[in-house]
């Protein structure tokens, strides 16, 4: 063999070894999952083996926060690493209201933002989502394949995702046909018999989308990737497969759903409940399993956290919070004050478990407070990349490989512009919030000392006015203007932002 087919060879055998030596990296988000809802958060009625034992395995955080208390603007924090004052998308609103040639998806990311994903793109990863999106239209500016993913599959919009069984699916541009005659996510069955067969479509979409997960790491183990699986359980409608409801007692479910609080009516709604997040669960379990097939789990950092809290209450004439779910029955906040919609702990305080083999102490806990605008900086000290400029968060890796609570450098913010106005601010042991600053009567701020009032209950305003007027400081310095989602935060702008 000449000398240059051996150098040739020898410099492709490097090529290849280095690129299996790189960090795969996989995140997997849960869609409106309370914080005490998984076994290692202390939930006791619904089982979710394969999350406990990645907490075993791994690293669960105690203190670790949504980017938003709904999903699109959450996802925008995740995204791009900037904070809720920074964000570009800050609320839920449908990206036809501003651009009528889009039937479907949210307000759309802009060119200029730049995301998790392009960085890792750039750095020579393959780069692939399954799941909810949310960001963006297809073909819009905020597109994921525009947003750095090679390849997307699953739902584009939120709205569509209230069905399991829809029409279609997006693989990047293409609709892919799922469902001869789909089943809508929204009805109402006031009276006669509620049956779970009338809301049962020919191919559940979340099965696609999992599957679809296991071929992207099969078909890239040579390769460094980035997997982001935005799943869609437990957001409501309910309506999943019969052999998973059938999981779960019969006897918890002694009313049935007509579909008073919105989405679908369900005969066994406690049940079906659970067996979004059983299924949720086996998801994880799948992938996980994926990662040992393809011999990476290794050199994979998995990430597991949820985009809000669990579903908010429903009208005040029924005790069912919206679509069904029963967060009281199920003890769905463990105690946090509010749900979904709300910068209370409740809406923005979400599970979070990391591992890493050999890199992140097994079993253990940590305290450290962080929430989604630090993924963007965490996950490339992970990786070894370098960290654009101007972003929100800080980087939890130290944190996360030394096993060890880290005392935090940047305060928390969230200024959302729905359900109300409001806005809070965590700054080290503090938590200040505001509410109803889109109505006539705003709120004043509400002061509470998480290291020993986890359930907002003691408000402790009238003793901390100076750290009120630091608060509003920072707000001045860190809110910019949005015209698109304004929030007017009183003692810190007069117009709108």
């Amino acid at each position: 063999m000449k000398l240059t087919h051996v150098l040739t060879l020898a410099a492709l055998l490097a090529t290849h070894l280095a690129a299996a030596e790189k960090l795969n990296v996989v995140f997997i988000l849960a869609d409106d999952l309370g914080w005490g809802e998984l076994g290692s958060y202390g939930q006791k009625k619904i089982p979710t083996p394969h999350l406990d034992r990645l907490a075993t395995q791994g690293m669960r955080f105690t203190r670790h926060y949504s980017g938003a208390p709904v999903c699109a603007p959450s996802r925008c924090v995740l995204m791009t690493g900037k904070h809720l004052g920074h964000a570009e998308v800050r609320g839920n609103r449908q990206a036809k209201v501003t651009d009528a040639k889009f039937p479907e998806g949210q307000h759309p990311l802009s060119e200029q933002a730049v995301t998790i994903a392009q960085r890792f793109q750039q750095a020579g990863y393959a780069t692939g989502a399954m799941g909810k999106w949310g960001l963006g239209p297809v073909g819009s500016t905020g597109d994921p394949n525009r947003k750095g993913f090679d390849l997307f599959f699953g739902y584009n919009c939120q709205a569509v995702a209230h069905s399991y069984y829809p029409e279609y699916l997006w693989r990047n541009a293409e609709k892919v046909a799922v469902n001869r005659k789909p089943v809508p996510g929204h009805a109402k069955q006031p009276q006669g018999e509620v049956k779970r067969d009338d809301w049962i479509g020919e191919t559940y979409a979340p099965k696609l989308m999992i599957t679809e997960a296991e071929k992207f790491i099969a078909a890239h183990q040579s390769r460094p990737f980035l997997l982001y699986l935005p799943f869609i359980e437990p957001h409501v409608a309910m309506h999943p497969p019969r052999e998973s409801v059938e999981k779960f007692p019969a006897d918890w479910d002694p009313e049935v759903y007509r579909g008073q609080s919105g989405y679908l009516p369900n005969p066994r709604p406690r049940a079906a409940y659970a067996a979004m997040i059983s299924d949720l669960d086996g998801y994880v379990g799948r992938v996980l399993a994926a990662l040992d097939r393809a011999n990476v789990a290794n050199r994979t950092l998995v990430i597991f956290s949820s985009d809000n809290g669990t579903t908010h209450p429903g009208p005040a004439t029924t005790h069912f919070h919206i679509g069904g779910a029963d967060p009281k029955f199920f003890n769905s906040t463990a105690g946090l004050r509010g749900y979904k919609g709300s910068v209370y702990e409740g809406g923005i305080r979400v599970p979070m478990i990391a591992r890493l083999p050999g890199r992140i102490p097994a079993g253990t806990v940590n305290d450290t407070p962080g929430y989604f605008a630090d993924w963007f900086p965490t996950l490339c000290d992970a990786a070894g990349l370098p960290k654009p400029a101007g972003l929100d968060g800080e980087s939890l890796w130290p944190a996360l490989t030394s096993g060890k609570t880290s005392a935090r450098t940047k305060p928390m913010i969230w200024v959302f512009p729905e359900y109300g106005g409001q806005v809070a601010v965590q700054l080290g042991q503090f938590k200040l919030v505001r509410q109803g600053l889109k109505t006539k009567t705003p709120g004043a701020w509400e002061v509470y000392d998480l290291s020993k009032d986890h359930a907002e209950a003691t408000d402790l305003a009238g003793t901390h006015t100076k750290l009120i007027q630091e608060t509003e400081d920072l707000l001045r310095r860190e809110v910019t203007e949005n015209t698109v989602f304004p929030v007017p935060i009183p003692g810190v702008n007069t117009a709108a932002r």
